[in-house]
């Protein structure tokens, strides 16, 4: 493994950039200038001239609706790379988009944030879909660590931190101090499950065929984890799987409670399980300080209040949890040197001075 060579400060110019590389969505930070970006993680291909259709809200319309020779694709899977060309697409798109599509002599430096737990592998292939896609430099670093440092948390200090990253494809666990991650865990158990639990719901219970667009319109328009005091309703139309003909039904937050309950219990099994690992010394910390919450999952009415009574530890969600990760890429793109020892350490990613 080669050593990791020290970063100045001066060696990062006004165009590098920060991406929070996600599953459902990509959001991209440049420096100077903030949070640019925000698209969805999605390209359509033409499969008869191999050209790129559409790329990010323009191809997220495109899903379940395109004829046999273009594809609507989402080319992460849980948070890692499942279609290299297609993230390649993506990320060039993206990087030229933040650079306000004109060309420069250097590449820009980019940091990337991807799920607690990936091979090797998978961040090569992160590391080398952004280099190919015009990077300069690439340096990984774990999304709930960007997202600790997004929330303004305090990371490098002696006291235990405890955070949860609820994503589209990953939600990532993990308990930091003095710079680095003490007990994590990642899991599947995120928003593309939950949207899967709604239409395994809808089609047993109502008999009803759904996709995936409806579901997470469901979860974000009347999802909860709790009894609401007034009752969210809306109605859902989809094919009946008895005629094959259309249908409506009335939908309420109480079904999607029912439908997410699974899913619930896998999640608070993951948080145990962090807890059991994390030291005593720094348990004590996350009983005082508590848990903070980001992510999109961190909107899901009740969430908080069902996690902090289910753990017995104050919970708390971060301030704008959708732009958490992205924007502790950011922070580091300001000035690196303080995180240099959080980035994962990987062959010829950084070279020997």
């Amino acid at each position: 493994m080669a050593k990791v060579s020290k970063i100045s400060k001066s060696s990062f110019f006004s165009s590098d950039i920060g991406i929070d590389l996600g599953t459902a969505n990509t959001l991209v930070y440049v420096r100077g200038r903030g949070i640019v970006i925000n698209e969805p993680s999605v390209a359509a291909i033409n499969d008869k001239t191999g050209q790129m259709v559409a790329v990010g809200k323009e191809a997220k319309v495109m899903l379940g609706k395109t004829p046999p020779h273009i594809r609507a694709v989402r080319p992460l899977s849980h948070g890692v790379i499942s279609d290299f060309e297609v993230t390649e697409e993506l990320l060039a798109y993206l990087i030229n988009k933040a650079q306000g599509g004109r060309s420069r002599f250097f590449g820009p430096r980019v940091v990337v944030g991807v799920p607690t737990g990936v091979t090797n592998v998978e961040s090569r292939a992160v590391r080398d879909a952004a280099l190919t896609a015009g990077a300069r430099e690439v340096y990984i670093v774990e999304e709930p660590v960007a997202g600790a440092i997004g929330a303004k948390l305090p990371v490098h200090d002696a006291v235990g931190t405890m955070v949860l990253d609820i994503g589209g494809g990953t939600c990532d666990i993990a308990v930091l101090a003095l710079g680095g991650a003490v007990a994590s865990k990642s899991s599947h158990i995120a928003g593309d499950r939950f949207n899967e639990n709604i239409i395994d719901y809808v089609r047993n219970e109502f008999r009803l065929s759904i996709g995936e667009r409806t579901a997470e319109t469901i979860k974000i328009s009347i999802g909860a984890v709790l009894p609401q005091t007034e009752t969210l309703a809306r109605p859902v139309r989809g094919r009946d799987l008895a005629t094959g003909l259309p249908r409506e039904i009335i939908l309420s937050h109480d079904h999607v409670r029912e439908a997410l309950a699974p899913s619930l219990d896998g999640l608070l099994d993951a948080l145990k399980e962090v807890i059991e690992k994390t030291p005593p010394e720094l348990l004590s910390d996350v009983l005082e300080r508590g848990v903070v919450v980001f992510g999109g999952g961190a909107l899901l009415r009740g969430l908080p209040d069902l996690l902090a009574k289910m753990l017995g530890v104050p919970v708390h969600v971060a301030s704008d949890p959708l732009t958490a990760v992205v924007r502790g890429t950011g922070i580091i793109t300001e000035d690196p040197r303080p995180f240099e020892d959080m980035f994962l350490h990987e062959e010829a990613i950084f070279p020997q001075t």
